[in-house]
Parts: structure tokens; C-alpha cells; sequence
């Protein structure tokens, strides 16, 4: 990675069920690009705008996490929501972190598809005159909605095609996902049998 010269601590919030390539990608673009001199995983222990679907456990998340950023200085990943009480909100979590690092300037990463539903986010609006919003791609996600609020950005980051409902999908269907994944989680997953016996026919290198 290039060393940048941004201000920003860019807070990448999300379930991360499971952290896969795309997430790293676009992570590491927003350093490549200048957007961010580092970028913090924050993991919600439950989406507000998805209670009623099932997660992994939350320190199983956060283990994968720590495997696929393991030795990249400018990658962190953060707990903060597990110690909050729900429903998890951006907002609260925001004011949380910058009440806990005064010393950092915080922006905020989402996708396209997040910006499609920004409006049913609390306290959308605060968020945008709080911190600096950048915005992924996201294949069939397009909105000019905030275009022309000064604290929104848009990137030219890579459109990744590439979710983690697919990756569950396919190991719950005893297929692989072992190149959308990092090694390490992938090994993680299959040697603590998530998403349902994901060791199909590719196996584990002792």
C-alpha cells in the first residue's frame, strides 16, 4: 500500500458475515486513492434495517476480521457496538467513536446500495453535517440522492459483484467460496464448520 496523506480514519461499518475480498478491496482503494491514511472495520453486531436476519456470532465475525487485515497497519477493526446498547445506529456509534478519539478526523464509507436507503437511516441528515460520506459502487445501485451536498463523495472505487449472502449461500450449498475469501478465513470457516459444511471439494492445506 502507498503511504497516504488524508486526514481520515474512514469507518467502514457492516456485519462482515463473512469479511471477504471486496470489502479489502474497496478498503484498500480509499488508501491507494487518498481518501484515507487508515481505514476501521466497525462491526454491528445487528443491522437496525435487518434484525430478522440470523448472524454468526459476533466474536466469530470479529475473529475473521482480525485474520483477513492480520499485519496491514492501516486496517483496525472495532468493537465499539458490541458495548452499545441496541438498536445499533450509525449515528450513536459515530458520536461514540469521536467522543472516544478526539484526536481523529472520522469520514464515513458506505456503498451505493446503502445511499439508495440513506433517507431510512436515524438521523441521516446529522450524519452528513457530522463527518465526510464516501460512497462505493455498487453493481445495480445508482442514486443521485445528496448529490450535491458538499459532505457526500462519490468514489471511482472498483465495482466489486461480490456479497457475503452470496458467500453463505454457496457453502451452505456445499460449494466453494475459497477465492472470495482471504486463506485464513476461509480456513476459519471450515475448521469451525460455519455457514454449514463449506468444505465441499476444496480442502484445507496442512
Amino acid at each position: 500500500m502507498t503511504e497516504s496523506t488524508s486526514p481520515y480514519t474512514v469507518l467502514f461499518f457492516g456485519s462482515f458475515d463473512p469479511i471477504h475480498l471486496g470489502h479489502l478491496i474497496i478498503a484498500e482503494y480509499m488508501i491507494n486513492a487518498g481518501y484515507a491514511k487508515e481505514v476501521w472495520f466497525v462491526l454491528s453486531p445487528v443491522n437496525p434495517l435487518k434484525v430478522k436476519q440470523e448472524k454468526t456470532h459476533q466474536e466469530l465475525r470479529k475473529q475473521m476480521i482480525s485474520l483477513a487485515i492480520e499485519n496491514i497497519k492501516e486496517f483496525m477493526v472495532s468493537d465499539i457496538e458490541f458495548f452499545m446498547p441496541p438498536p445499533h445506529y450509525t449515528f450513536k456509534s459515530l458520536l461514540a467513536l469521536k467522543e472516544s478519539h478526539p484526536e481523529k478526523k472520522f469520514a464515513l464509507l458506505i456503498g451505493g446500495d446503502n445511499l439508495k436507503n440513506f433517507r431510512k437511516w436515524k438521523n441521516h441528515k446529522e450524519i452528513l453535517e457530522l463527518l465526510p460520506v464516501f460512497v462505493y459502487p455498487r453493481l445495480g445501485f445508482e442514486s443521485k440522492v445528496f448529490d450535491n451536498h458538499p459532505n457526500l463523495h462519490k468514489t471511482q472505487a472498483p465495482v466489486i459483484d461480490l456479497s457475503s449472502t452470496q458467500i453463505r449461500k454457496n457453502l451452505a450449498e456445499g460449494k466453494t467460496a475459497r477465492f472470495m475469501l482471504s486463506e485464513k478465513v476461509y480456513d476459519f470457516i471450515l475448521k469451525n464448520n460455519l455457514y454449514a459444511n463449506p468444505n465441499s471439494f476444496f480442502s484445507v492445506s496442512t
